[in-house]
């Protein structure tokens, strides 16, 4: 296994205007003065461990925060007792807007690993905003982000059959991890495969058998939870076959 993956804490506490992440979360867009008046209200506490809740459903809404290394899952309470995962959330990546319409989360959000999170308080944000366009600019990207990813997450669980949704996990990981300048081929997947069921709506037998298939089919390597994908082509092609994109290429022309 290839160390991209390893995570180190030497440089947790770095400035925003330094930081790799800057062209993927708030600062983006943001000349160096700007992004020193953002930083300035950023709060960076000791890393996170697995387990640790950054918020839980009903609590009132603070902060927005940013994930700067490792992983955080949310998820709401799911009917047989359990946690219906909500998604997934990679470095750069902001967790808690939904909360800003009614100020509580309407879920919680649990570390998968240790990590680095960065927390901005709302209020401070918003006064910030209101002196700064591009950083007001910056959120309604951000918001809309959220809002198409929920709509490509109903169309995944409504028209996909269980291939295509494994499939267009380990597509979305992958790509995203290429994006934070990671290897988009071989990484740790820190989540369980229980986990990726409930967010793709699969049993965890179903989740564990199609890993065997993939495997068996040579389009990756899986040795517990680290990953390698071998056909990384195969499973594009997998996802783009099926029918929400075929559709949507036909609405495009």
């Amino acid at each position: 296994m290839t160390n991209n993956n390893i995570i180190s804490f030497e440089h947790v506490k770095i400035a925003c205007k330094s930081c790799t992440l800057n062209s993927l979360c708030l600062p983006m867009g943001l000349d160096q003065g700007d992004v020193e008046k953002l930083d300035a209200i950023v709060r960076r506490g000791r890393p996170a461990h697995r387990g640790d809740h950054l918020f839980r459903e009903g609590e009132g809404f603070r902060s927005l925060y940013v994930v700067k290394t490792g992983s955080v899952k949310t998820y709401i309470p799911s009917e047989d007792g359990g946690e219906q995962v909500l998604g997934f959330h990679l470095p750069g990546e902001l967790i808690g807007l939904d909360a800003i319409d009614e100020e509580r989360h309407h879920c919680s959000a649990k570390v998968l690993e240790t990590s680095a999170i960065c927390e901005v308080p709302f209020k401070r944000l918003e006064e910030l905003s209101l002196t700064l366009p591009s950083l007001q600019h910056q959120m309604y990207r951000l918001l809309s982000k959220e809002i198409s990813h929920e709509t490509d997450m109903l169309a995944l669980l409504g028209s996909r059959n269980a291939e295509e949704r494994l499939a267009s996990f380990l597509v979305s990981i992958s790509d995203r991890l290429l994006r934070r300048g990671f290897s988009a081929t071989d990484f740790y997947l820190s989540m369980s495969r229980n986990e990726i069921g409930s967010y793709l709506g699969l049993a965890v037998e179903t989740v564990s058998r199609l890993f065997t298939r993939f495997h068996d089919e040579g389009r990756l390597k899986v040795e517990r939870k680290h990953v390698e994908l071998i056909d990384l082509d195969g499973l594009r092609t997998i996802v783009e076959n099926s029918d929400h994109f075929v559709n949507k290429r036909k609405r495009a022309t």
